[in-house]
């Protein structure tokens, strides 16, 4: 495992019945990309034989192409029950290693021939029939299965070499429009790599607004072939051979070129959106972490969307006077904008209100008709929101609960209670009046608030609150610090069921000193 690798494709696979047929389907698609339908019956068995083994959680199927031979890794935090099983087909070698906090299983297949009796064997079979179609279905599906905009052009490159070309070279721009640069160059042979950098710096790449064209480099033909999607420049991807392009590799540069372009813009967007929505959700939470006296707390929050959605959760803790601090969790009716909209409201009316005086009762009376008033744009909201004032003896909390789950009360005896009344959620009835639940937290209690992230996690039709199973977890929390409940209490919802979770969470807890 000494030689490095010219070529890396990765996918990550969640666990259970799929996991083995999606193993099996991605190195399909990874062999027939790299012209390595040799070991595809190998390699497939192989990759299949690995997934069978995994823990739990998902898993992460690393294929690495070293020219002569191809090896498949299999990486996971969590290390599988019982010894692992070696390859029932013939291998090179296999064996364990470990990366940081992952294990990695893995197994190298020799890879017969040499890159150029591949490509032209290819070809030859590619212009007998249609083999064409599948290898154009198993570039699409390569590039569709990533988002990252800086994989893509690996991803190009490594479809191509050897099959159409002996080298690849993709240029692209930052913003679609500025000057172009070289992103990801592959030679099926490693050691003319560097050489090869250096040449192509002293060559003028066409623009991505013309057709295909042709570039005499040394000993090499190039043919720049554009990215263009919806009407935008993207890049350019030339491929470089020794000897004349022949039609059939034109039509097929031309075809991958079109694929690989709108793949590039779609992993732009969606970063974009990303960077967007992570840049609100920022803005959704705390913006620091208050020193509380007499008052250890601890914070989980997971949105369970995609990295372009805006979770519906949302939680608080601020200062509101001189002698009292301010908390909130609570939960949005859906995701995204709309979601954050209300959310983004809430906060900011609650910490305006809280520091104009107002108790929390009146807090919530005054938000739920500011929720009302948005019309159309309006989403109902369960709303924990609370009080803390420091005394001698503890910590004073009155509360109100508008919807929201109950707040919970631990004493260092292990004795669990119910805190909260519950009340009207918000943003659904004009004339409600809110009520605050007054009550003390001596040293060592613990007042846990969660959102229904927790209380209605799923498993086989039993949720984890049925017949008071959040209770019992805080239960067993007694003497840890804030900052161990959240996180037990993370850990246990994480636990309850085996797929991820579909619904955000949050996780609040206030501990006396």
């Amino acid at each position: 495992m000494t030689a490095s690798s010219r070529g890396v494709l990765a996918a990550t696979f969640a666990p259970g019945e799929t996991a083995v047929p999606s193993a099996k389907r991605f190195t399909r698609e990874v062999m027939t990309a790299w012209a390595a339908t040799s070991v595809l019956p190998a390699g497939e068995q192989v990759a299949g034989e690995l997934a069978m083994q995994v823990a739990d959680e998902p898993f992460e199927i690393v294929w690495k192409h070293f020219g002569d031979a191809v090896q498949v890794e299999l990486k996971q935090r969590a290390a599988p029950q019982g010894d692992p099983k070696g390859p029932s087909v013939e291998v090179e070698e296999w064996g364990i290693t470990f990366a940081g906090d992952s294990r990695v299983h893995w197994a190298r297949l020799t890879l017969p021939g040499s890159t150029n009796q591949l490509s032209s064997e290819w070809l030859e079979e590619s212009s007998r029939g249609p083999h064409w179609l599948g290898f154009l279905a198993d570039a699409s599906d390569l590039l569709a299965g990533t988002l990252d905009p800086d994989m893509v052009p690996a991803i190009i490159a490594q479809i191509v070499v050897p099959r159409l070309a002996s080298w690849c070279a993709v240029y692209t721009s930052d913003t679609g429009m500025g000057p172009l640069r070289l992103s990801y160059l592959w030679h099926a042979d490693e050691a003319r790599i560097d050489g090869l950098r250096e040449e192509l710096a002293g060559i003028v790449v066409p623009s991505p607004v013309r057709g295909a064209s042709t570039i005499q480099l040394a000993d090499s033909q190039v043919l720049a072939v554009p990215l263009t999607a919806r009407g935008r420049g993207l890049g350019v991807m030339c491929l470089g051979r020794s000897d004349r392009f022949r039609d059939e590799v034109v039509q097929f540069a031309e075809d991958i070129s079109r694929r690989a372009a709108l793949a590039m813009d779609n992993a732009r967007l969606y970063a974009q959106q990303a960077a967007a929505n992570r840049a609100l959700q920022r803005s959704l939470l705390p913006p620091n972490e208050p020193e509380v006296p007499g008052l250890d707390y601890g914070v989980v929050y997971e949105p369970a969307g995609e990295l372009n959605e805006v979770g519906g959760d949302f939680y608080d803790l601020f200062k509101a006077s001189d002698e009292s601090w301010r908390f909130a969790i609570g939960d949005v009716c859906g995701t995204g904008p709309e979601a954050a909209a209300v959310t983004g409201l809430a906060r900011h009316t609650l910490r305006l209100l809280a520091r104009e005086g107002y108790g929390v009762a009146a807090v919530l009376g005054r938000l739920n008709q500011a929720i009302l008033e948005e019309g159309e744009r309006a989403r109902f909201l369960t709303l924990l929101h609370g009080d803390i004032t420091p005394v001698a003896s503890g910590l004073e909390v009155r509360l109100v609960s508008a919807g929201h789950p109950e707040a919970l009360r631990l004493k260092p005896s292990g004795v669990v209670e119910s805190v909260s009344t519950p009340q009207s959620l918000l943003g659904v009835f004009h004339e409600v009046v809110f009520e605050a639940d007054t009550l003390h937290l001596d040293p060592g209690d613990v007042l846990l608030a969660v959102t229904d992230g927790v209380t209605e996690r799923r498993s086989q039709g039993r949720l984890l609150d049925d017949d008071g199973g959040l209770a019992k977890l805080l239960a067993e929390c007694a003497g840890l610090s804030a900052r161990a409940v959240a996180e037990r209490i993370r850990r246990g919802a994480a636990d309850f069921a085996p797929e991820p979770s579909a619904d955000d969470l949050a996780i609040l807890v206030l501990r006396a000193r």
